[in-house]
């Protein structure tokens, strides 16, 4: 119990230490039109190393603007440069010591009310999920995404994402854990309660991610942080 706490604690830490590294992303205007997705990359990676001492990020980095917005992590688009009404996401996975943070946020570039109130119901969305989450304690990975496809599609929006979060390990690195990889993401086809404990017995940590695209698929935003 008390590495399960621990773990939980530095979980909550980095994410914390990731949050404020947005913060200064946004603080630096690194985030605007003109740049490529490449360049805010770099510059991101660069702030994060001489402010916060981060040397290496455990899944790849995405930056994505415009219509790269409604694709999902494994997609591989072309580099573009951000657009005047873009709407642009971030999605981090930086190490921070032994700790890894899972990160992602969106911005609207213009004054667009669909592209602004897109970003603004990302966070809101996510507390709604993570309320009923928190609200079903026995709810399986399955029932939770579509959850937040009914969430999504009553705001207005599609959900995006082929999956709703994953677990997260603790301490970097961390050896993967055996058995189905299947129950360890919030997806369809995972049935098992997300409360029950991993192979080793132990408390699983899971990230929330909402993925939202506007209905003619020309833009999205995408927000995730521990469920």
């Amino acid at each position: 119990m008390d590495d399960e706490i621990a773990i939980r604690a530095g979980l909550e830490a980095a994410e914390a230490q990731g949050m404020a590294l947005f913060d200064a992303v946004e603080r630096e205007g690194i985030v605007r039109p003109g740049r490529s997705e490449m360049e805010v990359d770099h510059d991101i990676f660069d702030l994060a190393r001489a402010r916060f001492g981060v040397a290496q990020h455990w899944h790849k980095r995405i930056v994505r603007a415009g219509p790269n917005t409604v694709c999902i992590f494994s997609d591989d688009p072309a580099d573009r440069v951000i657009g005047p009404e873009d709407t642009v996401y971030l999605d981090f996975g930086p190490v921070f010591g032994e700790w890894r943070a899972d990160i992602g946020r969106s911005y609207a570039m213009g004054g667009d009310p669909q592209k602004r109130r897109l970003v603004a119901d990302l966070p809101r969305l996510f507390d709604v999920v993570q309320a009923h989450y928190r609200a079903t304690p026995g709810i399986a990975g399955a029932a939770l995404h579509a959850f937040a496809q009914r969430a999504a599609e009553e705001a207005g929006w599609l959900f995006g994402g082929t999956i709703a979060g994953h677990v997260i390990g603790g301490r970097f690195p961390s050896a993967p854990l055996p058995g189905d990889r299947a129950r360890n993401y919030i997806a369809p086809g995972n049935d098992e309660a997300m409360a029950l404990p991993d192979t080793l017995g132990r408390l699983r940590n899971w990230i929330l991610e909402i993925h939202l695209v506007d209905r003619t698929r020309s833009f999205g935003g995408f927000y995730e942080r521990l469920l």
